[in-house]
């Protein structure tokens, strides 16, 4: 009795699905920020607001963007100090789709190399990834912080990679 054949995996298809995926956490976390969080100081004083992190996230993809991929269409730069959640929301939604496009014109040329970045576009993943999970964390703690924690749903779905993944 012969074993079933593989089904057939595409590894640029995973990456990019991860990349959605970590995209869609983002989105999950900022559409459950409570109002008050959003332009709350931070208690210590010192630091960025929870706007000013989303702004961050988006603004750092941008630079990438910018050292990677400068002549292709690179979305608006947005201010923490003055931006909306939903402003934030289509930022960086905006952003995840230049970045994708990026990841998949780099892993289809021979070493899927991201100009300016070392050593490769899955490396590249990764690291926009833990960029975007570290500020998460901040979010989390700093909504906490200020007296607005998230709902304890929203601490748990953000840990549902197969379940999001299954959404796409």
């Amino acid at each position: 009795m012969s074993a079933a054949p593989a089904p057939n995996w595409n590894p640029l298809h995973s990456i990019l699905e991860s990349f959605t995926v970590n995209e869609k956490i983002n989105q999950l976390l900022l559409s459950n920020v409570p109002e008050a969080a959003w332009s709350a100081e931070p208690p210590t004083g010192t630091g960025r607001t929870i706007a000013e992190i989303f702004a961050h996230m988006h603004n750092v993809r941008l630079m990438w963007l910018k050292a990677a991929a400068k002549d292709t269409d690179i979305p608006e730069k947005l201010d923490g100090r003055t931006c909306c959640p939903q402003q934030a929301g289509v930022a960086l939604a905006e952003s995840a789709q230049a970045c994708s496009r990026l990841i998949e014109s780099a892993v289809a040329t021979p070493g899927a190399k991201v100009k300016n970045f070392k050593p490769d576009a899955v490396h590249f993943v990764a690291y926009l990834i833990s960029h975007d999970s570290h500020h998460r964390g901040q979010i989390s703690q700093l909504a906490r912080q200020t007296g607005h924690p998230l709902p304890k749903k929203v601490n748990f779905a953000m840990w549902e990679w197969g379940t999001l993944a299954k959404s796409i």
